[in-house]
């Protein structure tokens, strides 16, 4: 990692988490303040969708999101992170919520096309993507003050690619390449990951089921995509 000459950080833990997805699987209240921190709370359109199945507008994933188009995948990622945005930008803004990855103001670029310019030239994997929406969850869960706005969604995603591109793949970029595709400089990601590391508490490697399920929660419940249908039959 860059941390401009600090003392290197502690090893990171590439023991798995625990099978525990949470994201889009179960669905919690909202906060006493209204926020909605986590996906779960999204609105399930699942039952919605399996009554149009057969709508040919409707894009197939194939089961296993390994096989899948990392860009459809980032469409479907977006669309979760988009709505998180809607639910809780309207909410009043309160100093004490502060975090290292809030901008002062909303980026110029949308999420989708962020998250597409992330994924085209840091070369970002299914795994490393659906790692960095477990990520939401784990961060909620550990640091309260952090939610998903227009405010904190672009630096989170530049952080939580970079940390698990370097959890979970053989090969990786240095920061430099990361903060040049992120529009960040080398030294505001290097406190990010720093931060985000700290608030993850060093524990970044997801169990494989986990992706699994994640994947699969997040094609059920986007209304423009659908699970293949052999691969489900094959499957079961």
């Amino acid at each position: 990692m860059d941390t401009d000459g600090a003392a290197p950080p502690p090893a990171v833990d590439s023991e798995p988490f625990p099978a525990r997805a949470e994201t889009l699987l179960n669905r919690t209240p909202a906060t006493p303040s209204g926020v909605v921190n986590r996906a779960t709370e999204i609105p399930d359109v699942s039952s919605n969708k399996r009554a149009r199945a057969e709508d040919p507008a409707m894009k197939v994933m194939p089961v296993d999101y390994t096989k899948c188009d990392v860009r459809d995948l980032g469409v479907v990622i977006a669309d979760m992170l988009m709505e998180l945005v809607r639910i809780n930008d309207p909410l009043p803004f309160q100093n004490d919520k502060l975090t290292r990855f809030h901008s002062r103001a909303p980026p110029g670029i949308s999420v989708h096309d962020y998250l597409n310019r992330l994924i085209v030239h840091a070369t970002l994997s299914a795994p490393i993507l659906l790692s960095m929406v477990y990520y939401i969850d784990r961060l909620c869960a550990l640091y309260p003050q952090f939610t998903i706005s227009s405010l904190t969604v672009h630096r989170f995603l530049i952080a939580s690619a970079t940390v698990a591109a370097k959890g979970l793949s053989d090969s990786f970029w240095t920061n430099s390449t990361y903060a040049r595709v992120g529009g960040i400089t080398l030294k505001e990601l290097a406190l990010l990951e720093l931060d985000f590391l700290d608030k993850m508490q060093w524990k970044i490697v997801p169990d494989p089921q986990v992706l699994e399920d994640y994947y699969r929660s997040l094609v059920e419940r986007n209304d423009g995509f659908a699970l293949s249908r052999e691969g489900s039959v094959e499957k079961e």
